[in-house]
């Protein structure tokens, strides 16, 4: 596996090359970025960018040995108040431009829910939610197919896609070879379903591994029967489904820890290799 940690997790807010510096210094190599929770330096706002934005930034990637494999964009296709998702859509847009001129390997989102305020909301599972859903992400994969970019899609529990079995939906009537998904394991849980948690993730593999492209991991715990995120390896997520799901099925994926820190990133990474290196395979 490669690792690799989110932006935001990694340093304070800073400016752009400030932060591919303090990327270098921890000696991470591969990183999710999302703008506007990392850069101060840089107004990412709708119609900024132009190709000499994007030439400063892949320059600046390059002069620190910094990959971007997820460019983060993750937006509510789903709102339901139309100038809102019309402007989520477009923005989404805009960062297929951005990605293209750095060389990152996908922008990616999550599939939002059907509140203007992304707040839970039943709706969010229903046909209407999961159609909007698909009017959104038809308009910006004609826009990825164009550009030649990858769209990442992040199935979440409390989301449009909350199952493997919507992902995999999702995936047929999308019919796009510039659509991949970013798996979370610990995403697809919730207070009543983390006990069948290897079931969920080997189903996930089984409908879908060939379009998984990247991995998110952290860890869980339970509070008052909710899922809550904790550091790897401090919670109740059983790594060897998912682990052995990559190493037979996806050699040198990339892994972007969550909830890490600059403190525990390296012996984060060496609990799941020290796991991985473990696990036999015919």
């Amino acid at each position: 596996m490669g690792f690799g940690m989110r932006g935001h997790d990694l340093c304070s807010k800073r400016s752009f090359e400030g932060f591919c510096q303090a990327v270098k210094e921890l000696g991470v190599t591969d990183v999710q970025l999302a703008f506007k929770k990392s850069i101060t330096d840089i107004k990412f706002d709708p119609g900024m960018y132009s190709p000499g934005l994007g030439n400063y930034l892949k320059r600046t990637l390059d002069k620190y040995g910094v990959h971007v494999a997820v460019l983060g964009c993750y937006i509510n296709p789903t709102n339901p108040i139309e100038s809102k998702r019309q402007a989520e859509v477009n923005k989404f847009i805009e960062h297929l431009k951005y990605a293209r001129a750095i060389g990152a390997d996908m922008v990616g989102t999550e599939t939002g829910r059907f509140d203007p305020n992304l707040k839970l909301n039943p709706a969010t599972y229903t046909e209407a939610g999961y159609q909007l859903l698909l009017k959104s992400m038809r308009e910006i994969v004609s826009a990825a197919e164009k550009l030649g970019v990858i769209v990442g899609v992040e199935g979440v529990a409390t989301h449009t896609l909350y199952s493997p079995e919507m992902m995999l939906r999702f995936l047929r009537d999308i019919d796009s070879p510039n659509v991949e998904v970013i798996l979370d394991p610990v995403n697809l849980l919730n207070g009543e379903n983390y006990k069948d948690q290897d079931k969920i993730i080997n189903r996930a593999f089984e409908l879908y591994s060939e379009k998984i492209s990247v991995i998110h991991m952290k860890d869980f715990k339970l509070e008052d029967g909710e899922v809550k995120f904790e550091h790897v390896g401090d919670g109740l997520l059983n790594y060897e489904p998912v682990l052995t799901n990559l190493k037979t099925k996806k050699p040198y994926i990339t892994m972007l820890l969550e909830c890490s820190t600059p403190e525990r990133y390296h012996s984060d990474c060496e609990y799941l290799q020290k796991i991985y290196d473990s696990i036999e395979t015919e």
